[in-house]
């Protein structure tokens, strides 16, 4: 590869009909690049790419000379992967690499895939006993019981910021009808991603064909639509931390990160038209507050516009891409457009987070839906005693919740701030006589509202601290004979060597104000 930049060769670029080339790539003995190109639609250009001697099939574009690519790449591994991703067909070879303006940004690179690997929440899950994925549950989690306090702190939080919010929290059925979903138009443009259920209603009765629900939306309207709504009744903010499933391909999961199960903060606000701005201004601050309590500073937001497969006519499309660009504009936000990208029902502003090496995750979103409320008979009454369909609001702050803890785990490094720890303090104990002591100490810490634990194993401190460690905890009270005596406590922090001795009635107000969430601090 060297020799080739230092060769220089001027690149050369031609279009072949695609006939041309599949035989050219057949005479050749390269059988897998001509079924490549033999797929091609007919009449579209096949570009080959000449670099000195050699050549082959390349939407381009190429730099000039092989000598503007520069030195600054390097083979990182090798995988068998099957032909087209089916197992039925021939096993290759496949060659990873990765090429960087120079070798600084090539060294930066390398340096951020070492943190990801030393970050990654598979390994770190682990390690910490937070969750585990089995082939009898494939893409779903099992939560052990520290993952899950984890789990309940966050959805906690989120709770709390949108009771604030003057959202009310409803829970939604697993199991609709196919008719609900065909009426939403989820059964024709999200069919294929939707687990389906039969159900044998009695003899003589057709089989009831039910999805599991991918989203929330259909069953939130339903609820809308109980009773009678006026335009005083409006926004009405629906939230339910609803239970969804998706068909992801088995080769698209990745622990947490991908699944086929997976909780959403969801919600749906229904409003006027008049009322998107306002909505969208109020949610963005409640999203960004969120994620700066929670650790994240650098957002970059897009808004997606309408995609091929939509449904609703392009007006309705005019009027909800409009309405949502002017809307993230009085919201002050600096937004790009991401053409093609939104729902198949709407457009969306998506919120992407930049983690702490540099990683961006898109998490948040907001999407405004003027179709799905008029097919599913969603209508409130007007100030003129007529019928008017609601827009609807879809919108989300962390996501999937799974994916979120996910990102939180590689983002913190399994090192989580005292209020998020799922065990906040360890009493960990030198020597036997101090057993009874820790034991008090543990029972002030929960009084306090504290997640303590003692460790009075008859196990050296050196070994303590360091499983500890490992399990991340961020702060470990040791205590012996000494401390019992004194009343007193000796400190660690997670990551530090130094130690402090703090007065047993100090350190519980101390560490209980410290482990307060951060939306509890000051709260409004």
């Amino acid at each position: 590869m060297k020799e080739i930049v230092d060769r220089d060769e001027p690149t050369r670029r031609e279009v072949w009909s695609r006939d041309e080339a599949v035989k050219h790539f057949r005479d050749m003995g390269e059988l897998y690049k001509a079924e490549l190109i033999a797929a091609i639609p007919d009449g579209q250009d096949i570009r080959i790419y000449h670099h000195g001697p050699w050549h082959d099939l390349c939407r381009g574009p190429h730099l000039m000379s092989t000598g503007k690519i520069g030195k600054a790449f390097k083979l990182t591994k090798i995988a068998g992967a099957y032909w087209r991703g089916d197992a039925k067909n021939a096993q290759l070879q496949r060659i990873y690499g990765t090429a960087w303006r120079d070798e600084a940004a090539l060294a930066a690179y390398l340096h951020r895939i070492e943190e990801a690997e030393k970050r990654d929440h598979r390994k770190l899950g682990r390690e910490m006993d937070l969750f585990h994925i089995q082939e009898e549950a494939v893409g779903q989690v099992f939560w052990h019981p520290h993952g899950y306090t984890l789990y309940r702190t966050l959805e906690n939080y989120i709770r709390r910021k949108i009771e604030r919010a003057d959202y009310v929290e409803v829970k939604s059925p697993q199991l609709l009808d196919r008719k609900l979903w065909e009426a939403s138009g989820h059964w024709d443009k999200y069919r294929e991603n939707m687990f389906i259920a039969e159900v044998d209603e009695g003899e003589g009765k057709e089989k009831r064909v039910l999805a599991v629900k991918p989203m929330n939306c259909p069953a939130h309207i339903q609820i809308f639509n109980q009773g009678l709504k006026s335009y005083r009744d409006l926004p009405l903010r629906m939230a339910e931390f609803g239970s969804c499933h998706r068909y992801e391909p088995s080769g698209a999961l990745h622990g947490i990160m991908r699944v086929r199960a997976f909780v959403q903060d969801d919600a749906h606000i229904f409003c006027t038209p008049e009322q998107i701005t306002a909505e969208t201004k109020a949610f963005c601050a409640l999203l960004l507050e969120c994620y700066r309590e929670l650790g994240f500073s650098d957002v970059r937001v897009k808004l997606s516009t309408r995609p091929d497969q939509r449904i609703g006519g392009d007006v309705i499309w005019d009027l909800s891409e409009q309405a949502l660009e002017e809307a993230a504009k009085e919201a002050g936000l600096d937004y790009a457009i991401n053409p093609g990208e939104g729902a198949f029902y709407g457009p969306k502003l998506e919120f992407v987070l930049r983690d702490v090496i540099g990683r961006d995750w898109q998490c948040g979103t907001l999407q405004v839906d003027f179709n799905m409320p008029e097919r599913l008979g969603a209508a409130f009454v007007g100030e003129d005693s007529a019928k008017h369909v609601p827009v609807m609001l879809h919108r989300a702050i962390l996501g999937s919740m799974e994916r979120f803890i996910g990102i939180l785990i590689e983002h913190y490094a399994g090192k989580f701030p005292l209020w998020l720890a799922p065990v906040q303090i360890v009493v960990a104990t030198i020597t036997s006589d101090a057993n009874a002591y820790a034991v008090e100490v543990v029972a002030a810490l929960k009084q306090a509202g504290l997640r303590a634990e003692a460790d009075l194993r008859n196990e050296k401190i050196n070994l303590k601290v360091r499983e500890h460690s490992l399990a991340k905890v961020p702060v470990m009270l040791v205590v012996g004979r000494k401390e019992a005596a004194d009343r007193t406590l000796s400190m660690r922090r997670l990551g530090s060597e130094a130690q402090a001795t703090l007065a047993l009635g100090d350190a519980v107000p101390m560490l209980k104000e410290e482990a307060l969430p951060p939306d509890l601090r000051n709260p409004v």
